[in-house]
């Protein structure tokens, strides 16, 4: 009882003091606010009370704090979050990957929903100029992102492959990317933006067009239990090689269409030749070796994962000012990590949960702001939409299949492979932002391929009960007839 005594007497006595010090200094103020004026009266005998209406300021301070910067940006994470969980658990009960949810949620978060809906309040959480700052988080969590891919990328695991995988891989790179390229004369006209080259549109439709979700496909190989089996081998090896051409190709078409020409990009992708072989062969063994003596000597990690960070940082930073783009930095910083499972493991923790979690929500509803399916009014739209999804399965999915076949792969294998390596995701959406980033697409076409995008993503899961029901149908009915 004494105690609280004396606490509440301290409180009472400097809570006066403190008043009794802002009180005197607000009369200090309020002399020196009327002699600037002019008007030196005596406090005492002309002093008027003030009126305040406080419950107006609150209100209206209210209302500014709800439309500061940082409130809109918080509010916005907030819903991106929120509604990506809910969306993801469902698509998850539908048999379907977390992430095919979690981009239609940015779909439905966009103008082509809850806009369309709700103009008035989808204009007061997603204003115009908050964009810039969802977008600056959307990159940083790609770029953590891609680090990780990188890391999961195993380049030891590739060369030791058999030759069917290369075979298997680089077909269904370049036949897609000529469809593509094929696709690209007969829409040009119709939804490039203007002065765009047709050597910039067709690289990128070209890509877009052959890349393969390298993240999607190894979970799905995961969740059906094939990790282990050649099928799953086979897939994962072909879609590693798929993503490290891809992504070359990739940096190859940012240097061109930031150049203009392939000539006067020669420099910046000699740049970027000379920047991933001293990656490769200096940097990676550097690594190792600093990972090796940490692990012997037992000390703290803390310090090599400051390097691995700061090596992080730095190559995106690298590629990003030579012109091939922050997220091929930070793919190849990934790549040449030590290849030490607990250093690995560690660094994935620290990283990958933000990203995965936090900030790729982000992106996708990024994606999905910039997602306006309203555009595609016109019925030429829609059939150019189906016709890129056409081109975009058969180059993919018939391209892998028929390799596959070619070089001795059961036909169920070969289909199997195809609709894994038909699978697009988080990869096509990183393709395709970067293009809108750089005027090669504009909103329609755009928005066509993310629908494309999503259309092939989905398909995967359906794709393969498909196969394996149709294939053990058909050897039910061979055994029976046997019997």
């Amino acid at each position: 009882m004494k105690k609280i005594i004396t606490y509440v007497l301290l409180v009472g006595v400097f809570v006066t003091l403190t008043w009794y010090v802002i009180e005197r200094g607000s009369q200090i103020v309020r002399q020196a606010q009327m002699i600037s004026n002019g008007k030196i009266e005596s406090l005492e005998d002309n002093a008027k009370p003030v009126i305040i209406d406080t419950s107006t300021n609150v209100i209206n301070q209210f209302v500014a704090n709800i439309k500061f910067p940082l409130s809109i940006l918080l509010l916005q994470v907030i819903i991106i979050l929120f509604t990506s969980r809910v969306f993801g658990i469902i698509f998850s009960k539908l048999g379907q990957q977390t992430v095919i949810g979690e981009i239609i949620a940015g779909i439905f978060l966009g103008p082509s929903i809850f806009g369309w809906l709700f103009p008035e309040q989808f204009a007061l959480i997603f204003p115009h100029n908050s964009f810039i700052s969802l977008q600056f988080l959307s990159q940083i969590g790609l770029t953590f992102f891609m680090f990780v891919i990188g890391m999961d990328l195993d380049l030891s695991k590739i060369k030791s492959k058999t030759h069917d995988a290369i075979i298997i891989s680089q077909v269904s790179i370049i036949f897609p990317f000529f469809l593509g390229a094929c696709v690209s004369y007969y829409i040009i006209q119709d939804l490039a933006p203007q002065n765009v080259s047709f050597l910039s549109f067709a690289l990128f439709m070209g890509i877009a067009m052959s890349i393969t979700a390298f993240p999607v496909l190894a979970r799905i190989i995961k969740e059906r239990g094939l990790t282990k089996t050649p099928l799953g081998v086979l897939a994962i090896t072909c879609a590693a090689a798929d993503d490290v051409t891809a992504w070359c190709m990739l940096a190859a078409a940012i240097a061109i269409v930031k150049a203009g020409s392939i000539t006067s990009s020669l420099f910046t992708i000699g740049l970027a030749i000379t920047y991933i072989v001293f990656m490769l062969y200096v940097i990676k063994p550097w690594l190792q070796r600093v990972s090796t003596r940490r692990a012997i000597s037992e000390r703290s990690d803390k310090n090599v994962i400051g390097i691995a960070f700061f090596i992080l940082l730095l190559s995106a930073y690298f590629t990003e000012i030579i012109g091939i783009h922050a997220l091929f930095g930070a793919f190849i910083a990934g790549v040449v990590m030590p290849n030490n499972t607990q250093f690995k493991e560690i660094l994935s923790d620290k990283v990958e949960d933000v990203s995965t979690i936090l900030l790729l929500p982000i992106f996708f509803a990024f994606t999905g702001l910039r997602t306006q399916i309203g555009l595609l009014s016109e019925g030429n739209l829609w059939f150019t939409c189906l016709l890129i999804i056409s081109v975009a399965v058969i180059g993919k999915l018939a391209g892998s299949a028929l390799t596959a076949k070619l070089i001795g792969r059961t036909w169920k294998d070969s289909l199997s492979l195809g609709a894994l390596m038909n699978t697009r995701g988080l990869m096509e959406l990183i393709v395709l932002n970067i293009a809108y980033d750089l005027g090669v697409f504009g909103p329609q076409l755009f928005s066509i391929m993310v629908i494309m995008a999503l259309c092939t993503t989905f398909m995967t899961g359906p794709l393969l009960d498909v196969v394996n029901y149709s294939f053990e149908r058909s050897s039910r009915v061979d055994n029976k007839g046997k019997g």
